[in-house]
């Protein structure tokens, strides 16, 4: 007879060979099962509405049956190629069709992008410093993991490492300013005269920027003839169809997108005009200009599918409306809970992309997009996973697929979470 394992073996069998049990993305403590639309099952078969939905790219829900037909059309026709595809550039040829910053773009592997936009922007500039921001999250090269969650704060513009094997002369090369902060890039830039670009979240993980700040960045750069770079992993294809670049209506120079392309496969990608991106082309600029960059699944065809897929229907009259309407009535259940319970709290985000601090003050940047007790976060989240809800501590995800029946589960969890709250 066929064993089936419990979550609590699967776990203990992660403890023998994952480093601290899990893959270092989310709490090894539950084993995910399988995926339906927007719902979760854990190996115990516990159900759960899903707010995590991998971490943002599954924004049609788990099992989109026109993505699955996509994908299932590609797979008997192949699976990779190193080599040019035609789902492939297609993809490319809809990204440039959607993203106002993209003449061209280069399909990297999912956690590249980053580490490329960083290296196209110095190769075209000839410059070597990168101003970013504090709390500001862009993959995992040595440049990213610079001030992303230092946990003792130090004076701007030191940089500090947020991981062991960095090199001490990477903080050498990078300026770290605070987000929201147009007052300290300018200062910055007046001081340093060989910064390549200015790298940014434009929803810097939840924390919204300030009213024309984005703009405000895109005029400090060309004052001084510096790249600016939106980090659009997450944003790309979230906030809006053309992403950050159309809802807020600043252009950057370079941008990076991921997650939603790939339609729930691993794929990224960065784009810019031809005339930054020619750097990857040896035959235009030469060996000593050229960026080397290639990729065993760059443009893979099964995820190239799956994105093109989810484009078609993110293109489609309304999804965008809803989509906000079902992050609004998310923001609104909470926000009513916790008022009702005079529990101190800020919606921080988009409709698209939020969760809350329980604090009374503005959630500005980094160091003021805090709880006043973490303690109420924990117990908050817990409650809400006990009930049904799996989100991450600091994030929640709206996707398309959820159904008014799972927002109608979600506020009477939030209830309870409340509840809990009051009663700790």
């Amino acid at each position: 007879m066929l064993k089936i394992n419990t979550q609590s073996e699967w776990i203990a069998r992660a403890n023998e060979v994952l480093p601290a049990g899990g893959f270092g993305n989310f709490d090894p403590g539950i084993i995910i099962a399988r995926g339906e639309g927007s719902h979760v099952w854990d190996e115990d078969g516990n159900e759960y509405v899903d707010y995590l939905i991998g971490s943002g790219p599954m924004l049609l829900g788990h099992g989109h049956p026109e993505v699955m037909e996509a994908v299932l059309e590609q797979l008997p026709k192949g699976m990779t190629f190193f080599a040019n595809n035609a789902r492939g550039i297609e993809l490319a040829e809809a990204i440039v069709d959607a993203v106002p910053c993209c003449e061209q773009v280069r399909f990297v592997a999912a956690g590249e992008a980053d580490m490329y936009a960083i290296r196209l922007a110095r190769a075209y500039t000839g410059r070597s410093k990168i101003l970013k921001f504090e709390g500001g999250y862009h993959g995992m090269s040595a440049e990213a993991q610079m001030s992303l969650a230092p946990s003792r704060h130090v004076n701007f513009p030191q940089a500090v490492p947020d991981s062991a094997g960095i090199p001490d002369s990477v903080a050498e090369q990078m300026l770290i300013a605070p987000f929201n902060d147009l007052e300290a890039v300018a200062n910055l830039l007046a001081e340093h005269d060989d910064v390549a670009a200015i790298m940014v979240e434009p929803l810097q993980r939840i924390v919204p920027p300030a009213p024309g700040y984005l703009q405000g960045l895109r005029d400090l750069c060309d004052k001084h003839n510096v790249l600016l770079i939106f980090d659009e992993i997450v944003t790309g294809f979230r906030l809006a169809y053309g992403g950050a670049q159309e809802k807020y209506g600043v252009t950057p120079d370079i941008c990076t997108l991921g997650k939603i392309i790939g339609g729930g496969f691993p794929l990224a990608a960065l784009g810019a005009s031809a005339e930054i991106m020619q750097h990857f082309d040896k035959a235009k600029v030469g060996e000593e200009g050229w960026l080397m960059q290639l990729g065993t699944l760059s443009g893979n065809p099964v995820a190239s599918a799956a994105g093109l897929k989810t484009m078609e229907v993110l293109r489609r009259d309304g999804m965008y409306d809803h989509l906000r309407e079902i992050g609004a009535e998310l923001q609104q259940m909470q926000m009513d809970a916790l008022t009702g319970a005079g529990i101190p709290h800020q919606i921080c985000g988009d409709e698209t992309l939020f969760d809350i601090y329980f604090t009374d003050a503005d959630c500005r940047d980094y160091r003021s997009a805090k709880h006043d007790d973490p303690r109420r976060n924990a117990v908050y989240n817990d409650s809400l996973r006990a009930h049904g809800i799996f989100k991450a501590p600091g994030k929640l995800y709206p996707s398309l697929a959820v159904t008014q029946a799972d927002l109608d589960q979600t506020r009477m969890a939030v209830e309870k979470a409340v509840q809990a709250i009051s009663a700790a």
